[in-house]
């Protein structure tokens, strides 16, 4: 099965303000939130990435870019160079940002005050914003987007394949709680920071969601296909007592 890396976008000047940006034109990545991104990028260079699908949102594009940079100046540790010459930020209207309507360019501190705000904490899944979406229907149409984009990957380059999507936090938070298999109103124990990484691999069974909101860490082993456990390999079953998990950069394969 393919394997998603998602990853949201750096710290923005509204994300300081503590302003919901919503879909507003304009919402660019600040001093902190380039190196952010920049460190993302840093991250998965060592991952030969197949795709990389963006939100069509200023932020979520800057961040896209900064990955992609990276990528096409990295080698891989054989000294070969990675084949990402034909890798382009490919713009997916599914991943945009949650459409807040009324809500959007607003104080949060203010939007707090609203009775929807303890509905959007407590009951997210019956949460409508004014002249906006749902949250029940982001997380469809979000849901829908990265699955039909992670089929066509896999159908495309094979069940090692590994691409990148960047998004906002809490389309990406959704997409996990899917994952997870939880309630769309369990999503708020999920957290998702500022160009954090989450990983999910599809199956036909069943989701596998190896990490969440990561920010640090070697992810060399993506690139491996000896770092698969041979149990998933064959089959979505888990492996029973946890498996041997994927192989750490420290050790060299035999």
């Amino acid at each position: 099965m393919a394997t998603v890396i998602l990853v949201r976008h750096g710290r923005t000047t509204a994300n300081v303000s503590g302003v919901l940006a919503g879909r507003a034109l304009g919402i660019a990545l600040d001093e902190v939130g380039r190196e952010q991104a920049a460190l993302t990028g840093e991250r998965l260079a060592v991952v030969p990435l197949v795709g990389l699908v963006s939100s069509p949102l200023e932020r979520c594009l800057q961040t896209a870019e900064l990955i992609l940079e990276h990528q096409t100046g990295a080698t891989h540790p054989t000294g070969s160079a990675l084949q990402s010459a034909s890798l382009a930020i490919d713009q997916e209207p599914g991943i945009t940002e949650c459409d807040y309507g009324d809500w959007q360019g607003k104080a949060l501190g203010e939007l707090a005050k609203e009775k929807l705000w303890s509905v959007v904490q407590s009951h997210p899944s019956a949460a409508v914003f004014p002249n906006g979406e749902s949250l029940a229907a982001m997380q469809a149409r979000a849901v829908e987007a990265i699955r039909r984009r992670d089929a066509a990957f896999e159908a495309e380059h094979g069940a090692n394949a590994v691409w990148v999507a960047v998004s906002h936090g809490d389309i990406i938070k959704a997409v996990l709680a899917d994952a997870y298999g939880m309630h769309l109103d369990l999503f708020q124990r999920i957290n998702v920071g500022p160009a954090s990484v989450s990983i999910v691999r599809y199956g036909t069974s069943r989701p596998s969601v190896i990490s969440t909101n990561t920010d640090s860490g070697d992810l060399s082993w993506l690139r491996a296909t000896e770092s698969i456990d041979r149990a998933s390999e064959k089959s979505d079953d888990a492996p029973v007592g946890g498996g041997a998990g994927h192989q750490p950069p420290t050790i060299s394969g035999s």
